[in-house]
């Protein structure tokens, strides 16, 4: 309670914002998020933390370009898209995880890694997982044609969330919770079709 009476609320607040911001973008894609954030922490358009500095890095800048570029084609590519999707929302989870920390200073590491975990994995695994089950129902209706529709949205989503997170926090956390209902909602919906036609 000590360490958190120290904290500045607004700091607080705004840093949750943000957390939940790049958070909800890491479950569009995995890497674009953490692409635009190494760049804005490189040409110091957003502050690091000292724990976080691996993020402002040249290498750190040049490895998340390389796999964001392959990530968003590999999403373009038939099978591979839907074997992406058995593995994303782990890593979704994780990189939403380490962005949502990454905003927070002073908690200590228990509290702003159980944070980490819970408000920023689990926005990002909830929209990762909604995707999926929306690309696998487009994979069986469509016989994988509108899976190019659903991988450009998830890119253009991961995109200007990211830029919403680190330009305007407070509205970009707005629409990552309507995202996360939203996609709750028709994932839901996706799977329960799905099934019903394998069935």
């Amino acid at each position: 309670m000590d360490t958190l009476n120290q904290i500045p609320y607004f700091d607080f607040l705004l840093s949750a914002f943000l957390g939940i911001g790049l958070s909800a973008a890491t479950g569009f894609r995995v890497f674009l998020p953490m692409f635009l954030v190494s760049l804005a922490s490189y040409f110091h358009w957003i502050p690091s933390l000292n724990t976080f500095e691996w993020l402002s890095t040249l290498p750190a800048l040049i490895t998340t370009g390389i796999t964001t570029l392959v990530e968003i084609l590999a999403y373009y590519i038939p099978v591979v898209d839907n074997f992406l999707d058995t593995i994303a929302v782990p890593m979704a989870s994780v990189a939403g995880s380490v962005l949502f920390a990454s905003q927070f200073a002073g908690l200590g590491t228990v509290p702003q890694w159980g944070l980490a975990i819970i408000a920023g994995g689990g926005t990002a695994a909830t929209i990762s997982s909604g995707f999926a089950g929306i690309r696998a129902v487009s994979t069986t209706t469509t016989a994988g044609v509108g899976n190019n529709i659903v991988g450009s949205s998830e890119t253009a989503g991961a995109g200007i969330m990211t830029v919403l997170a680190m330009v305007i926090p407070v509205i970009a956390a707005l629409i990552a919770i309507f995202c996360v209902v939203l996609v709750v909602f028709f994932g839901r919906k996706a799977w329960k079709k799905l099934l019903s036609k394998q069935n």
